[in-house]
C-alpha cells in the first residue's frame, strides 16, 4: 500500500494515496457485471440496462473489490469512480483499477475530489491519443496530480454535507416536477390534446402562426472558430430545454459577427424550438438575459403573430407529448432523429380565444415564481 505521503501544505500526490491493484480475472467464476456511466458511476448491468451489454466470455473481466477506484475513458468527462457495492463483480479488461489507502483518504472525498474542476482541466490537459473516446491519462500523469488532503474528520465533513446538498436537490427537483405537471394538467384542464383537438380549436400551423419563423444559420455562416469569450450570446441544443432556458451551455460571438448574423436575432419572450436530440421536439422562452442574441442551426426561431397567440400557450403546446408523437412520425437520421425547419412549421398548433390563452399564461408565470425559488434555494 502507499506509504505515507509527504505534506505540502494540504496537497499530495495522488499516487501517494492510491496505487496500482493485482490484477485479478474472473475465468470461470460467476461475479455480477458492472458498467462505468458518465453520470452514475459504477452500476451493475443487471440493474441498469434491459439486456446484457458485457461479451459472452468475461473470462478476462477484471474483478474490482469493493472500495476500489477504476479509470475508464474518456477520463476528462468524469469517468473515474469508486466500486461502492458491498460485493466484488467484474468489469472490462481495458479499465484501469487501484487500490485507495483509505487510513489516509476517504474513499467517497476522493471521489468527489476527482471530479472537481482542477481535477477535470488536468485530465483536459494531460490526455493522450487521437481517438476522442479512447483518449486517456497515463499512470504516470495520473499519480502526478496533486489534490487536496485535509484530515480524515474534515474529509468526512465534506462528504456529509455535499451529500446533503445533494439530497436538497433532489428534493428541489421532485417540487420543480411536481410543478411542472401542475402547469401540464391545467394546459390539459383548459384547452385538452392540442394535436387531436378534442375541444374544437380553430386549428393553424407553427409557420402560420408565426409572424417570424426559420432555422439559425448553416455551414460558413457560423463556425466554431466564430465563437469568442463575451459577447452576443448564441442559443444552441443545449440551452432548450422542455419549458425551460438552460445557462449551461454559454456561447457568444462578437458584435461584429452579430451584425452580420441579424436577421437571425431573438427577441426575449419569444420562441425557441430545438429539432434534434432528446426529445426531437423542445422548446423554451428566450430569456432576458438572452439581449441580444441569436439563434444555430436546428434551433427554430418562432416570434408568434400577438393576434393569434400569447407565446406562453404556445410553447407549453409544442412541449406536449402529443406534439412529440406528432414530430416522431416525420423524424429522420440514422444516429439522432431529428425533423427540418419545414416538418416543425407544419406542426399543428391549435388556436384557442386570446382571453383564455392569457389565462392559462397568468396562471404559467405564478408557477414559475414558486418553480424560481424553488431552484434558487437549492441552487440548481
Amino acid at each position: 500500500m502507499a506509504a505515507k505521503p509527504r505534506f505540502d501544505g494540504e496537497w499530495v500526490r495522488l499516487g501517494e494515496l492510491i496505487s496500482k491493484a493485482k490484477s485479478k480475472r474472473c475465468g470461470s467464476e460467476i461475479y455480477p457485471v458492472l458498467s462505468m456511466t458518465m453520470h452514475d458511476g459504477i452500476v451493475e448491468q443487471a440493474d441498469r440496462f434491459k439486456k446484457k451489454i458485457a461479451s459472452r466470455d468475461t473470462s478476462s473481466y477484471k474483478v474490482v473489490e469493493p472500495g476500489q477506484l477504476v479509470v475508464g475513458f474518456p477520463i476528462d468527462e468524469g469517468v473515474i469512480y469508486v466500486q461502492n457495492y458491498p460485493y466484488p463483480g467484474i468489469m472490462s479488461p481495458a479499465y484501469n483499477v487501484w487500490d485507495i489507502n483509505g487510513d489516509l483518504i476517504d474513499p467517497a472525498y476522493l471521489e468527489l475530489v476527482l471530479h472537481g474542476p482542477k481535477s477535470m482541466a488536468y485530465y483536459a490537459d494531460k490526455m493522450r491519443g487521437t481517438t476522442a473516446r479512447r483518449r486517456s491519462l497515463t499512470a504516470d500523469n495520473l499519480c502526478a496530480m496533486r489534490v487536496p488532503l485535509p484530515s480524515l474528520e474534515r474529509q468526512r465533513r465534506v462528504v456529509h454535507l455535499f451529500n446533503t446538498v445533494k439530497d436538497e436537490m433532489a428534493i428541489a427537483g421532485r417540487v420543480v416536477e411536481a410543478l411542472d405537471q401542475l402547469v401540464k394538467s391545467r394546459f390539459a384542464e383548459m384547452f385538452g390534446d392540442p394535436v387531436s383537438n378534442d375541444r374544437g380549436w380553430v386549428v393553424s400551423t407553427i409557420k402560420e402562426t408565426a409572424s417570424t419563423y426559420g432555422d439559425g444559420p448553416f455551414g460558413s455562416n457560423l463556425k466554431t472558430s466564430d465563437y469568442v469569450d463575451e459577447g452576443v450570446r448564441v442559443i444552441r441544443l443545449g440551452n432548450i430545454q422542455q419549458g425551460r432556458f438552460s445557462e449551461k451551455d454559454r456561447s457568444f460571438v462578437s458584435y461584429e459577427k452579430y451584425e452580420l448574423l441579424k436577421r437571425y436575432e431573438c427577441l426575449p419572450g419569444e420562441i425557441v424550438i430545438a429539432t434534434l436530440g432528446d426529445p426531437i421536439l423542445r422548446a423554451c422562452l428566450v430569456p432576458g438575459s438572452c439581449s441580444p442574441s441569436i439563434h444555430k442551426a436546428d434551433c427554430m426561431y418562432y416570434e408568434v403573430d400577438r393576434n393569434k397567440l400569447i407565446p406562453t400557450f404556445a410553447m407549453w403546446a409544442i412541449n406536449h407529448s402529443s406534439m412529440l408523437r406528432r414530430a416522431m412520425v416525420d423524424a429522420h437520421g440514422q444516429t439522432r432523429g431529428r425533423i427540418n425547419s419545414t416538418q416543425a412549421g407544419n406542426l399543428p398548433m391549435v388556436v384557442p380565444p386570446l382571453a383564455l390563452q392569457q389565462e392559462f399564461a397568468d396562471f404559467a408565470a405564478e408557477v414559475d415564481k414558486s418553480r424560481f425559488v424553488v431552484r434558487n434555494k437549492s441552487q440548481l
